[in-house]
């Protein structure tokens, strides 16, 4: 059997998510799952059209609904797919010829639909090339949102929520750096190696590693093509895939060696793991999460990295688990299930799979599951509230309601705990705050309770 060209693959993998909307990653999984003879470049060609199309969605489908003399709606829908793969190629992606791209396109309209379909998408992309430079955009001026909307490829209600949380300029420095891939970025295992090290035999093995700018347990890591858990380093278990914001955020939890830990939302167990370095492999921490396969990684992942502290179960947080575990911790951590707005750099699928009414629901959800936190810390123990998302609803609002409903609770002000390396990402209401523009890293918050 031929194998399929790493753009039908793309292709392939975009039909699939305009059908049942789920996050691109997953997708891929079972696409390179099912080809296992795609090297490391094919694998990293697919990855880019697809996030590529993703992250350019909506200025793709301004292009073409300028350009077509029918509305986007009524062309057949994989039709629509190959006409944004074609066109993300001839305006994003210098080393692809447009000539390319549309004979592409062209052969994956025909290996599926009538020769008038194929005629039809061949004419339309070699019009846009020919008159790709005099591409115009909803004015600037007249309508702003718009604009911005379409430009960079945001849904309208999420640059109206920037724009009236952050106001235009901070909105805008948002929408333009979310459209940029982000580094590869490892934590080193203390328990294992140090960051020098680390660093250097990531060198050995080809690539460039720098430190992280703020985190001290954090380095990036350029020029990997292939997948990291290939590298010796992670084999070996010297490192741990987390982003410098989500290494951050744990910091300001502060177990001890010793303590009893619960992690609430422990989804793969990055941050499960980094509270686990923290104390030293000494303590426990306690992993909950309602997806028995992310506590199944979580755990082969605990035993790479040589940690033993670390205990999974399965349990839905927003119940009352306080009859299954039968104790109160130390440090509690709540890595809220979140709009994810911080992190569309990374998960550009994000822009699309969420709504106004979404985020109204998992503020809810969120002060619900924090609530089941409240109970479950000792007198004078700890609870980090976490997310990773831009958005006042989510973040300062569960705050504000936390605190509202909680008295025998306190607002702890982080200036006073950060260490110099980071008190330049706590903001004026002591809350560790992240924005990728202006720190070069995913957009997280904390806030973090003490009980009376």
């Amino acid at each position: 059997m031929k194998a399929e060209t790493p753009r039908n693959l793309a292709l392939k993998a975009l039909i699939t998510l305009s059908r049942r909307p789920a996050f691109s990653g997953s997708v891929l999984d079972r696409i390179f799952g099912a080809n296992r003879d795609l090297d490391a470049r094919d694998r990293a060609f697919v990855s880019q059209l697809v996030q590529g199309v993703l992250r350019w969605r909506l200025r793709l489908d301004w292009i073409i609904g300028e350009a077509a003399d029918i509305p986007l709606r009524k062309i057949d829908p994989p039709v629509v797919e190959i006409l944004r793969l074609a066109l993300y190629q001839v305006f994003f992606l210098d080393r692809v010829p447009d000539s390319a791209a549309v004979d592409q396109a062209v052969r994956q309209t025909k290996a599926k639909h009538p020769g008038h379909i194929a005629s039809f998408v061949n004419g339309l992309l070699r019009n846009i090339c020919r008159h790709k430079e005099e591409v115009s955009y909803p004015d600037r001026t007249t309508d702003l949102i718009h604009h911005l909307s379409v430009y960079y490829s945001y849904p309208v209600w999420l640059v109206e929520k920037w724009i009236s949380e952050l106001g235009a300029e901070v909105a805008e420095a948002l929408l333009e750096v979310g459209n940029k891939p982000p580094p590869l970025v490892v934590r080193v295992n203390p328990l294992k190696t140090g960051r020098p090290r680390l660093m250097k035999l990531l060198e050995e093995e080809g690539f460039e590693a720098a430190p992280t700018a703020y985190s001290p347990f954090g380095v990036v890591v350029k020029g990997l093509r292939g997948r990291v858990d290939q590298l010796r380093a992670f084999k070996e278990g010297l490192l741990q895939v987390q982003g410098e914001a989500a290494q951050i955020a744990s910091f300001f939890l502060g177990p001890v060696p010793g303590s009893t830990v619960l992690d609430l939302c422990a989804g793969f167990g990055g941050k499960a793991g980094r509270l686990a370095e923290m104390m030293g492999n000494r303590g426990r921490v306690i992993a909950l999460d309602m997806n028995r396969e992310r506590l199944v990684s979580l755990a082969a992942n605990s035993k790479r990295l040589g940690i033993q502290i670390i205990y999974p179960a399965v349990a839905d947080t927003a119940a009352d688990v306080s009859a299954l575990l039968r104790s109160s911790f130390d440090r509690v951590l709540v890595d809220a299930p979140c709009s994810g707005l911080g992190v569309l750099s990374r998960h550009p699928d994000g822009k699309w799979n969420r709504d106004r009414e979404g985020i109204k629901g998992l503020a809810l959800l969120q002060r619900t599951i924090l609530h089941r936190a409240a109970g479950m810390v000792k007198r004078r123990g700890k609870v980090l509230y976490v997310t990773c998302t831009i958005s006042r609803e989510e973040n300062e609002g569960v705050v504000e309601y936390f605190l509202k409903n909680h008295p025998d609770m306190i607002l702890e002000d982080l200036r006073e705990r950060a260490p110099l390396w980071a008190i330049e990402l706590i903001d004026e209401h002591g809350f560790f705050r992240t924005l990728p523009h202006l720190h070069g890293m995913d957009g997280f918050f904390a806030a973090l309770f003490a009980r009376r």
